[in-house]
């Protein structure tokens, strides 16, 4: 799930039972309110019988192993981003799911089953962020349908609106510029040609046959119908990876709630600028390729939430050939509930993958 300094194996090198145990209730005491805790309430919900200044020499072997701070001059102390992932490392036991929490997730996903694929994203963004009371995100990578029908309808003098329809009745509509003197009767002799040839087709297969197409081009279409077929061949073919991948985030406002100063509401702000770059999209679904599994990561763990401080649990999901068309996660601060959300995004992204296979 990631690597840091400390490892799960130094638990038995670096830390005794008690150093352990008071470890662990700083870090669940963060995890659960956010505060530090401080020596003297430490020594009272310890196991064993411990003085509040028994509890300080413990605490301060913990700081010089970077595994806690004092965020402040007090007693009390919270966990470092190394001691957060010591922690998920060493001592979180992943919880998981009962049959009605499974059986909630995929009514919930399987309720637009019959609706746009992009219905089911939001369903599931919308629903791993009211579980998680952070923000819930998918990452899909762009349906390549194949095409059923091409139009080209003139806008202006020099603009047309190339509408391609798919097997599902998918409609997309891309402007492109038209040739200068361009007919209606053209227009409708490009868009015979392609449906022609094209019909059937994913715009992947077309790109793979652009220069076999243009010979034909050429011979069977006049010289302007020619050139707006290349126009309309050059837009399908220059679709690129950022294009082709969606990002959906469901529940902003949720990270807003106990942000206290303006540091905070800085980094949540970089936190949305990050994920509205295009090349975040890709990031995350590196990120979720990089390990089986879900997968954590905790603050500046990964140079895509670096600035802002988030953590990020991300789970992918896989169509029929096994390839890798998405990734479901929740963002949030670093005290997320992650034994619990874990087998969260696990399940639905085991949802979604059943889903995509189907073929929703």
């Amino acid at each position: 799930m990631g690597k840091s300094a400390i490892t799960a194996r130094d638990v038995s090198t670096a830390l005794d039972e008690r150093s352990r145990e008071i470890f662990r209730r700083i870090v669940e005491t963060y995890l659960e309110s956010g505060e530090p805790l401080g020596s003297r309430n430490l020594s009272r919900i310890l196991p064993m019988s411990l003085s509040p200044a028994s509890v300080r020499n413990v605490m301060s072997d913990l700081e010089e192993l970077g595994l806690i701070y004092a965020p402040h001059i007090s007693a009390g102390r919270l966990p470092t981003q190394t001691g957060l992932r010591f922690f998920v490392d060493a001592f979180m036991q992943v919880g998981s799911l009962t049959q009605d929490e499974r059986g909630s997730i995929e009514r919930q996903m399987r309720s637009s089953e019959d609706q746009p694929v992009e219905t089911l994203y939001n369903e599931a963004s919308r629903m791993l962020s009211g579980l998680s009371r952070g923000a819930g995100l998918v990452v899909a990578a762009k349906a390549d349908p194949a095409l059923k029908h091409v139009e080209f309808i003139r806008l202006e003098p020099t603009k047309a609106l190339a509408v391609l329809v798919g097997e599902h009745n998918q409609v997309e509509n891309r402007i492109i510029e038209l040739p200068a003197g361009v007919t209606a009767s053209q227009l409708t002799e490009a868009a015979n040609f392609l449906n022609a040839h094209l019909s059937g087709q994913t715009l992947h297969e077309v790109r793979s046959q652009l220069e076999k197409l243009k010979e034909q081009v050429s011979t069977e279409l006049d010289v302007l119908s020619q050139d707006l077929v290349a126009r309309g061949l050059a837009i399908w073919a220059g679709e690129d990876g950022d294009k082709a991948t969606r990002l959906i985030v469901r529940g902003r406002a949720n990270l807003l709630e106990g942000l206290a100063g303006a540091e905070d509401i800085d980094r949540l702000r970089l936190l949305f600028d990050d994920l509205e770059r295009k090349e975040s999209l890709i990031e995350i679904l590196n990120l979720a390729d990089s390990g089986p599994g879900v997968r954590i990561f905790i603050g500046s763990e990964n140079k895509l939430f670096s600035l802002s401080g988030s953590s990020l649990i991300v789970a992918p999901y896989r169509d029929g050939d096994d390839r890798i068309v998405g990734a479901v996660g929740v963002i949030g601060p670093t005290r997320l509930n992650y034994s619990r959300i874990v087998p969260m995004v696990d399940y639905t992204a085991q949802v979604m993958a059943k889903l995509t296979r189907s073929g929703h």
